[in-house]
């Protein structure tokens, strides 16, 4: 049976079309499935009886399945997701006043081991599939309760949950796709935005076949010290990455890039990196998120003081660099960034070449 959710518009009408059916067929499904959360065919109304009981015999329309949903005391709601074999991921969203934002997971674990981050402790097992990337954003929408021609509830998605966004290029832009789709959720580019590392080959692809929002875990503001928070840095280091940055630009919804700052007390909240910072920002037209370090047991660091938080965004903002600071959001429910954890096995036993062996071909 073929999950149908597996399917982005052009390869939906692809597989229409080997079965002798018209273009139109395959979007009024992808409609129904992904406007109207629909998973019975005998539900499209509009659709042929024929090939009603076609589908009712080929295909399916399955999300992953939520096997715990925790609601924290600021109203994030987070989802760990069942995705088989002893594996799950985890899914947020964080509501707010003016919008509502859905964080979705791209792999089970992840294979680049930042130091900062409790997902990446725990190894690489797979990719997850465009179904199970697509699927996560289907869930939240039919548990929030949205309607085909209501109010949207989810109105921007980031890639920021577990996992390499890049490292698991196809499925995600096939996702991404879906995303974007006025036949599926019609979401803005804008409103969609795709957090990577830095796997610079994969970022030139992406500018190609999928442009959205363009986010980039930063961390560090030189080599030395990102060679050691960010391990995929010593495969593509800082002058790489920014160049990769400018030529995103070219065809950015957006005319910067986000670079995302976690801050470790001692480690990369001192006066000389504040200054690299600055020097970067006139590389390569961006903004900055500072993000308060969310501890789990054995990191090996602490979050930096409230005070030097706050004068780290003063002293950018008085530069002439747009600068924020995310919110702590969930993390009683170890939602917050850096925490989704899950139950997620690690059994790759994996050594740093390993790492990088697996980084190189995925982004290939």
């Amino acid at each position: 049976m073929q999950n149908l959710l597996d399917f982005d518009a052009d390869a939906l009408i692809a597989w229409f079309a080997e079965r002798g059916e018209k273009p139109f067929r395959a979007r009024q499904i992808l409609h129904w499935i992904h406007r109207f959360g629909e998973t019975d065919f005998d539900a499209m109304t509009d659709v042929a009886k024929s090939l009603r009981a076609q589908l009712k015999e080929t295909a399916c329309i399955v999300p992953p399945v939520p096997i715990r949903d925790s609601v924290s005391g600021d109203g994030t709601r987070k989802w760990l997701m069942d995705v088989g074999n002893g594996n799950a991921v985890e899914t947020v969203f964080i509501p707010e006043t003016k919008r509502g934002t859905l964080c979705v997971s791209s792999q089970a674990g992840c294979a680049l081991d930042c130091a900062f981050c409790s997902t990446g402790k725990q190894g690489f097992n797979r990719n997850l599939s465009a179904a199970e990337i697509i699927g996560q954003l289907w869930l939240a929408n039919r548990l929030l309760g949205a309607t085909a021609d209501g109010e949207r509830i989810i109105s921007n998605v980031v890639m920021m949950g577990m996992g390499e966004p890049l490292a698991n290029f196809d499925n995600v832009v096939s996702a991404l796709k879906l995303m974007l789709d006025d036949h599926a959720y019609g979401l803005s580019r804008r409103r969609v935005t795709v957090s990577t590392s830095g796997i610079v080959p994969a970022i030139d692809r992406l500018r190609d076949e999928c442009p959205v929002a363009l986010a980039v875990s930063l961390h560090a503001p030189n080599d030395e010290l990102r060679n050691r928070l960010v391990p995929i840095n010593q495969k593509y280091p800082l002058k790489d990455l920014l160049s990769a940055c400018r030529r995103y630009l070219d065809r950015a919804p957006r005319d910067f890039v986000t670079f995302e700052y976690i801050m470790l007390e001692g480690v990369n909240d001192r006066d000389e990196h504040l200054r690299q910072l600055i020097d970067i920002a006139h590389k390569v037209p961006c903004k900055y998120n500072l993000i308060p370090f969310n501890p789990f047991p054995n990191s090996g660091f602490r979050r930096s003081s409230a005070p030097t938080v706050r004068r780290f965004a003063q002293l950018l903002n008085e530069a002439g660099i747009v600068t924020t600071t995310r919110k702590t959001r969930g993390d009683d429910v170890d939602a917050a960034c850096g925490q989704l954890a899950g139950q997620v096995k690690d059994r790759t036993r994996r050594t740093q070449a390993h790492v990088m062996t697996i980084t190189k071909e995925k982004a290939q």
